[in-house]
């Protein structure tokens, strides 16, 4: 199973942030994307060794991004509320020629697997 894309423009590009003594970093990009009806701001975050690669992306560029959706639990005490978090991690991109249809992006991505997602949606 390959992981899923997005293709939108560049929006923003955050600088490199640095968590914890282990040194995790990690790297916001926003993806715009108009629907027509209104606008849609995707947030990827780029981790680790994957935060230099943004470096490539300017504002403005069009591009398709693989990513994983990663979630996680957090609970401040056994008696407070449960919270789950969701993030798009971006795992690589391309940018995307002009003109190009989004389908033909997308299927670029889906021939390098020799299965579709089996997800039951």
């Amino acid at each position: 199973m390959s992981n899923p894309t997005i293709r939108g423009t560049v929006h923003l590009i955050e600088e490199t942030k640095s968590f914890g003594q282990k040194g995790f970093r990690k790297r916001l990009v926003v993806l715009e994307q108009n629907n027509g009806r209104f606008t849609n701001y995707i947030p990827l975050e780029f981790t680790n060794d994957a935060c230099d690669s943004a470096d490539a992306l300017k504002q403005g560029d069009d591009v398709t991004i693989t990513y994983r959706l990663t979630g996680r639990k957090w609970q401040r005490d056994p008696m407070s509320e449960v919270k789950y978090f969701l993030t798009a991690e971006a795992m690589g991109f391309r940018k995307t020629a002009e003109g190009e249809d989004i389908s033909a992006a997308n299927d670029a991505f889906a021939e390098s697997s020799s299965e579709f997602d089996d997800t039951p949606f």
